[in-house]
């Protein structure tokens, strides 16, 4: 009852409720007919074409489908460390190959060789193989050290540096004098190298002069099997004046202590001039041994 109370219309309302439904029903046919139409053909171009205001004699017939003109690649020297983008472009190269090239060429990459050009990325083979002719790279972008290199033919003077670095070692029962061999005989002494070489005369400066070949065992690690390879003759030694040297120049020397020269300089304020180096027998750090190692060395 109380839902038929709810839905209760005035008859004159549901009239006007009936015109209405009536007119919206009617409209939905208009609106499906008028859309399910065949459309004009002016309408189907004005959709399809972009709007031209120019009469139709003059507008020109508008092609959908259309094919770009191939450009043919033209073959010249050129020099990829310098050529411009126009030259690339009509030698073949696509827009983004050139784009890459100035950017290498801008982060200071260099094509030295032909062999440089093709790593391109997107450089087929056979156009490499089409392009290789044509490249030409100039001296200038040469690695500096080619300039100084050596022509292929050697001269006596290069033979003579080759041996100076690559010295000919000597025989079994040839010899070289310790006293008067610079650094490039020592080192054709089987054995002896750049180092030892080095070694040996910085030690002999040390010394004074070498009195005997054994001193060269006092170096090191010395290879003994070298020492048969030197002889000694005219040495010519340099010596201590023990009386007037002081107690840090005592000591430079490989045979004198730290202790044996304070020793010295003590001596020498306690009893005056020393004469000879058996005067030092008594002290604990002149043994007859280092007296007699150190005996060739010292002056009075």
């Amino acid at each position: 009852m109380i839902l038929k109370e709810f839905f209760f219309m005035q008859k004159s309302d549901r009239k006007v409720l009936l015109l209405l439904l009536s007119v919206a029903a009617v409209a939905l046919v208009v609106a499906f007919l008028v859309d399910s139409s065949p459309m004009s053909s002016e309408q189907a171009n004005a959709d399809t074409t972009v709007f031209d205001r120019r009469p139709t004699a003059q507008r020109a017939v508008r092609t959908q489908y259309y094919k770009e003109e191939e450009k043919k690649a033209e073959r010249f020297a050129f020099d990829p460390n310098t050529a411009d983008s126009t030259q690339l472009l009509r030698l073949g190269l696509q827009p983004w190959q050139v784009r890459n090239i100035y950017k290498y060429r801008a982060a200071g990459g260099i094509y030295r060789k032909k062999e440089d050009f093709a790593r391109l990325y997107g450089l087929t083979a056979k156009q490499y193989r089409e392009l290789e002719p044509y490249i030409h790279i100039s001296s200038d972008y040469r690695p500096a050290s080619e300039l100084f290199e050596k022509p292929a033919r050697q001269t006596d003077a290069e033979d003579s540096a080759r041996t100076l670095r690559y010295p000919v070692k000597l025989k079994q029962g040839e010899t070289i004098d310790l006293s008067m061999a610079d650094t490039t005989l020592l080192r054709r002494v089987p054995g002896i190298g750049s180092y030892f070489a080095r070694r040996i005369k910085e030690y002999g400066e040390c010394l004074g002069g070498y009195v005997n070949t054994a001193q060269l065992q006092e170096i090191e690690d010395f290879p003994v099997d070298a020492l048969g390879y030197f002889t000694l003759s005219n040495a010519s030694i340099r010596r201590l004046n023990i009386n007037e040297l002081s107690q840090e120049e005592l000591r430079r020397h490989p045979y004198i202590s730290y202790s044996q020269a304070r020793a010295i300089v003590d001596y020498r304020r306690k009893h005056g001039h020393i004469d000879n180096l058996d005067q030092l027998r008594l002290l604990p750090d002149f043994t007859a041994e280092k007296i007699g190692r150190l005996r060739p060395y010292v002056t009075y």
